[in-house]
């Protein structure tokens, strides 16, 4: 028997304005309301409310058998709630029908573990708090921000009482091995480690639109037959939610394409579909060690999306090296804006790849150059830290003028 593991990513960012250097100290409000707005009500109509709607179908045709999961950043759940309730409510629709699971992950969508153990721990928390209330769930499985992932992430967070967590089945991680089988973490205890299938997951998510694929159109029954013929325990189909309507638009007939794929996987007598803590229960196969980081951005499957150059590396080094003070401030206003600044979308938005992967982050940035985005970003860096003066804190790292590093400008 093999499982079929759908897993979908949902997340928007709480986007950035073009915030100009003549702001520093004259307006603290960072964010791009109007352009939020937007885009969060844009995508809920092409994607967010037709799939559900979809999915819910699914399920119901099928008894329940038909099952996937997602994971919804925090600030997604709350532009949901300020901009498209009518999200939220179809998320509640399908936690209701007692075959959909909701994940953990960090509330803010940030790479908070790298740098802060402690803030990590606390957006978990959020997080799972969010999910509670929303999905009257508690999450067993954690994802971290884009699939980012290595031993000691694993040890963490089966000390955080978890008892699964996704990864990329990345080529250099898994060598001969397939990652259709479930892996203990080298340095774990009892936790289950499910890896996607990024070969298959891409087909859907990246290549289904491409007309130069060769083996474009897809269609369902294909590739039902492309999973029945995979061995292992179990196929992880994970990707953002957003490839169905967003990213593939309607008119490639991505919906069509979701609407048949149950039956046609179901027609195999060897296929079930089981959410991720059904298959953390299942015993693993063997051991697997990842020492540095892996994600799943990028041929690299690694942070250089995020961490690449080193106007990513300033600004996010700049952005926790406040931590201290924010907390010290007791300002919740400040924590907030810190904890939004965080999001890793932003560092993906100072990203200078060429290429296919540059392609793609030309695709999300907002910006009209990676540069750009770094330097509204380090404006309202020093507009924090004029906030944490005004309020009192000192100290010579405050006191000392928070310019862009001379190096950094030279790259400008």
């Amino acid at each position: 028997m093999v499982s079929v593991c759908f897993y979908f990513q949902v997340h928007q960012p709480v986007r950035m304005r073009r915030y100009p250097v003549f702001d520093i100290g004259r307006d603290s409000d960072y964010f791009d309301h109007k352009k939020n707005e937007q885009v969060v009500k844009k995508v809920a109509k092409k994607c967010y409310l037709p799939t559900n709607r979809l999915i819910n179908e699914l399920i119901r045709k099928t008894r329940g058998k038909f099952r996937v999961s997602y994971s919804i950043t925090g600030t997604a759940l709350e532009q949901f709630q300020e901009f498209a309730p009518e999200v939220i409510e179809s998320f509640k629709e399908l936690a209701d029908t007692g075959h959909v699971e909701f994940l953990s992950e960090t509330y803010y969508h940030t790479l908070a573990y790298l740098y802060s153990k402690q803030e990590f721990r606390e957006q978990v928390s959020l997080h799972k708090k969010m999910v509670r209330k929303h999905f009257k769930q508690t999450p067993r499985i954690f994802r971290n921000t884009e699939l980012v992932y290595n031993n000691e992430l694993a040890r963490t967070v089966e000390d955080m009482g978890y008892k699964g967590i996704l990864a990329e089945g990345a080529d250099h991680i898994l060598g001969w091995r397939s990652p259709n089988y479930i892996y203990q973490p080298q340095t774990s205890k009892k936790i289950r480690l499910l890896l996607k299938n990024y070969k298959l997951s891409d087909d859907i998510a990246f290549r289904f639109s491409n007309r130069g694929w060769s083996e474009h159109p897809l269609t369902a029954r294909k590739f039902a037959d492309w999973v029945a013929a995979a061995e292992g325990q179990t196929v992880n189909l994970f990707m953002d939610y957003e490839t169905f309507g967003e990213h593939q638009w309607e008119d490639t007939g991505i919906f069509s394409f979701l609407e048949h794929l149950p039956s046609e996987l179901m027609r195999h007598s060897h296929i079930d579909f089981r959410n991720p803590s059904e298959m953390a229960r299942l015993e693993p196969v063997g051991k697997l060690d990842v020492h540095h980081p892996v994600s799943w951005a990028d041929v690299e499957r690694d942070l250089s999306a995020w961490l690449g150059n080193r106007m990513q590396q300033s600004a996010i080094q700049r952005l926790y090296e406040l931590e201290s003070y924010i907390r010290r401030s007791g300002d919740k206003g400040l924590l907030e804006d810190w904890r939004k600044l965080q999001t890793s979308d932003h560092f993906y938005y100072m990203c200078t790849k060429w290429f296919s992967d540059g392609d793609v982050h030309k695709y999300f940035n907002p910006y009209d150059s990676p540069y750009d985005g770094f330097i509204a970003f380090m404006n309202a860096v020093n507009d924090i830290v004029i906030r944490l003066k005004t309020i009192g804190m000192k100290s010579k790292a405050l006191n000392s003028c928070y310019v862009l590093p001379p190096s950094i400008v030279g790259e400008i």
